[in-house]
């Protein structure tokens, strides 16, 4: 799989494809790459190609032009809500979705993308939210919204009973509430995407790779797509003299420095010598080889698996810096939604929420042992 999506591979001469051919287990390959939502871009590159077995090629098929299709429909509701949103006042950026796989790839066919995120000024949350219901949306059940909840959360997800299409509305990028750009300097180097005839903007190519770096590392790396999208945001010309600085600002070049490990171990990708400090240290390569775990063994979330939960926790601390591990430490004290289904109480005693919040947390830990 690694070998057919390196974008230097010659395929009818790579030796590190030829030889193993006769020994693949089909099924196994195709439940690897649909696993990691490579599909379009693999079969784009095997389509007209005699590795792999006709009845192979076919699945690959039937699943690029059903993504191709919900592409094109993701294309459209993000058109139109993003033309809602700003018609009401509201700046949209689009973070992911139909816009990247044009940017990055060229056409919109050669990615998968579940959803729409878009990345609204904090203050333009509920007024989005707004819109979104009059676009006939229903929000996704979030919980209660307790005290400053916004400082808690980084996004609420909506989605129509109709299309099924789902729409995240974010007001940060990262869910860790550390250090990231306000939302005035992402539009100010904000780009317009070709795709739309409309304004339909995404971020700039800098804030994309510390973006699409921060995330992929924060989901331990566990789809390959995330990381096919480094490798072609690093095969572009980005401007490494900014990068680096807005990357040390934020305190996320330990997150470059592992997602350039895994781009150029996995992919080959070419690694630039301006890139040089993300690079520097041993933490980058231990952070690379912590989620290979996730990567190898095919990682899928689901509740009740207590040994991958502990497991991811202890990656996800091991991402942060000190100062934001602190800063992790501090909003742990702070009352979530969890803490209302434990221990329901009126609104008007919602202020006890926070000097009982240890007993609570030692209470849902006990339950979720049980």
């Amino acid at each position: 799989m690694l070998a057919f999506m390196r974008s230097d591979a010659d395929l009818r001469t790579d030796q590190s494809v030829m030889p193993s051919l006769p020994h693949i287990d089909w099924n196994q390959f195709l439940g690897l790459i649909r696993h990691h939502r490579v599909y379009p871009q693999l079969y784009a590159r095997l389509k007209t190609s005699q590795l792999i077995p006709a009845d192979v090629l076919q699945a690959l098929h039937r699943d690029f032009a059903r993504n191709t299709f919900r592409m094109l429909r993701l294309s459209g509701e993000m058109e139109r809500v993003c033309v809602s949103l700003q018609e009401n006042g509201i700046l949209p950026l689009v973070l992911k979705g139909p816009v990247l796989a044009k940017d990055l790839y060229g056409d919109l066919s050669l990615r998968t993308s579940k959803d729409l995120d878009i990345l609204v000024p904090m203050k333009s949350v509920e007024a989005a939210e707004k819109e979104l219901l009059r676009l006939g949306y229903r929000g996704d059940d979030h919980g209660p919204r307790l005290f400053n909840w916004k400082w808690k959360m980084h996004h609420i997800s909506f989605t129509h009973p109709e299309t099924g299409i789902q729409v995240e509305i974010h007001w940060r990028l990262n869910s860790d509430m550390g250090k990231e750009p306000a939302f005035e300097e992402l539009w100010s180097r904000r780009r317009r995407s070709p795709l739309s005839k409309r304004d339909i903007c995404l971020l700039g190519s800098e804030d994309l790779f510390m973006y699409l770096v921060s995330h992929g590392a924060r989901h331990a790396w566990f789809r390959l797509r995330w990381l096919a999208d480094i490798d072609r945001l690093a095969r572009r010309s980005l401007d490494w003299g900014t990068l680096i600085p807005l990357m040390r600002r934020y305190q996320c070049l330990q997150l470059g420095g592992q997602a350039l490990t895994l781009a150029a171990g996995l992919f080959r990708t070419p690694i630039p010598s301006e890139a040089g400090p993300m690079l520097s240290g041993a933490h980058r390569r231990k952070l690379a080889e912590r989620s290979l775990y996730f990567i190898r063994d095919m990682v899928t979330f689901s509740p009740g698996d207590k040994e991958l939960d502990r497991v991811y926790k202890r990656y996800l601390l091991a991402l942060k810096t000190k100062r934001q591990k602190s800063v992790y430490m501090i909003s742990q004290l702070y009352p979530s939604f969890r803490d209302t289904e434990a221990l329901p109480l009126p609104k008007s005693l919602h202020f006890l929420y926070f000097p009982l919040r240890p007993f609570v947390w030692i209470w849902r830990q006990m339950k979720q042992e049980a």
